[in-house]
């Protein structure tokens, strides 16, 4: 497809091929979910981020959400549109809100820690006794609880993903000064975010927000769903959260001699009949404490870093996905030159925006055709290609 991939000419955007959104998050504005249907963009993959909106997530699904029964309409149908693909997850921004529960945890045999003693425990600096910002904070909730509601709903929608969670050294968390009255009592915006509030001190100790990254990756690694990572500051540290998780389940590393035989050996098998079970139909994979596939997600790391993501004894699959409103608002040098280096079946285009509509397909339109130039794409193969390789990032190979 070499010759596709070259071309400046000006044509119409090519929508009838298909753009999918690979993270977003409309249901931090719940009517905009009248939006979807006349979207150009196909299909959206939302995002859950905290307590407010897992259930707001579940109801798009309900609404929109594609099925088992229904992806062959996302691969056929030009016109299809409307769709979304839920994530259910807790959002390193409000990992303090959580207190782990289990046997080795600070909170043991069922205890439920106070209010200012979790606080205390969870964020640097620790906030005084009695202090007025602890008293603005809700009262934290048990991992295990997250982590079966999580659990229920993976369970109800078998093609959701896990998603947001990640690492953040650079967020504090809001205080209880308003800095724009505008976000008070608007009936449009889901409570629990910034909501206009001006940033505290405060921020999550890393090693809590790790310990939450990990038992959701275990999770997801259990029920075999691809997870949606958020990574600010902390890019190697994210890292080795990873690794941890898939340590011990490494693919070997083949010499040139070994894949040279492997090829042939294959060759010679080409038209013999696979096993059964080893068909593209095959029972799911069994589970495991890693993901299978993995997003980063308007990833800001440099090209060095995305390097050891793309080794070959790495055991989950790795993409990347960029946004206008994270990657070309300050960092363009460093995106520009990451894009250039990421394999081209592992990239994904992202809006990363708060309310579906115009808008959305707007920014849509601009990362894509970003990509493409950076790339060297003609807009049809870049289009088909992020269009495949968000195929194979939300279902996997079918």
């Amino acid at each position: 497809m070499a010759e596709e991939k070259s071309g400046s000419e000006k044509k119409p955007f090519p929508w009838h091929l298909g753009v999918f959104d690979a993270h977003c998050h409309p249901t931090d504005t719940v009517p905009s979910i009248e939006s979807i249907a006349s979207m150009k963009t196909r299909a959206l993959t939302i995002m859950a981020t905290r307590e407010q909106d897992q259930s707001i997530v579940a109801d798009f699904a309900n609404r929109l959400g594609v099925s088992k029964e229904t992806i062959h309409i996302l691969k056929t149908a030009e016109k299809s549109q409307g769709h979304v693909v839920p994530s259910f997850g807790w959002h390193p921004w409000f990992s303090h809100q959580i207190y782990d529960d289990r046997a080795n945890g600070p909170a043991q045999n069922g205890q439920t820690p106070s209010k200012g003693d979790h606080y205390r425990r969870v964020i640097s600096p620790s906030p005084e006794d009695g202090d007025d910002f602890i008293r603005s904070l809700p009262y934290p909730r048990p991992l295990s609880e997250l982590l079966s509601q999580t659990r229920t709903f993976l369970h109800r929608y078998p093609l959701a993903l896990v998603g947001e969670i990640g690492l953040d050294r650079a967020f504090r968390i809001p205080g209880t000064e308003m800095l724009d009255k505008g976000y008070e009592n608007d009936p449009t915006l889901t409570p629990g975010g910034r909501e206009g509030r001006r940033l505290s001190p405060y921020r999550v100790d890393l090693d809590h927000q790790r310990m939450l990254l990990t038992a959701q990756l275990n999770l997801a690694g259990e029920m075999q769903r691809a997870v949606s990572v958020h990574g600010v500051s902390a890019h190697g540290i994210v890292f080795e959260t990873l690794k941890e998780t898939w340590q011990g389940h490494e693919k070997p590393v083949l010499s040139r001699r070994q894949r040279k035989r492997r090829a042939s050996v294959d060759a010679a098998h080409e038209n013999e009949d696979e096993p059964e079970g080893e068909q593209g139909n095959s029972e799911p994979a069994s589970p495991k404490p890693f993901p299978p596939r993995i997003c980063l997600h308007s990833y800001s790391g440099s090209p060095d870093t995305l390097n050891q993501y793309i080794y070959p004894s790495i055991p989950a699959e790795i993409f990347f996905s960029f946004s206008t409103l994270v990657n070309f608002s300050s960092q363009s040098k460093k995106a520009v030159a990451v894009i250039k280096a990421v394999p081209e079946d592992r990239i994904l285009a992202e809006s990363d925006l708060h309310a579906a509509g115009e808008k959305m397909d707007d920014l849509m339109e601009e990362i894509i055709g970003t990509i493409c130039q950076i790339k060297g794409w003609s807009l049809e193969f870049g289009v088909k290609q992020l269009a495949s390789n968000w195929m194979h990032f939300v279902f996997g190979r079918r």
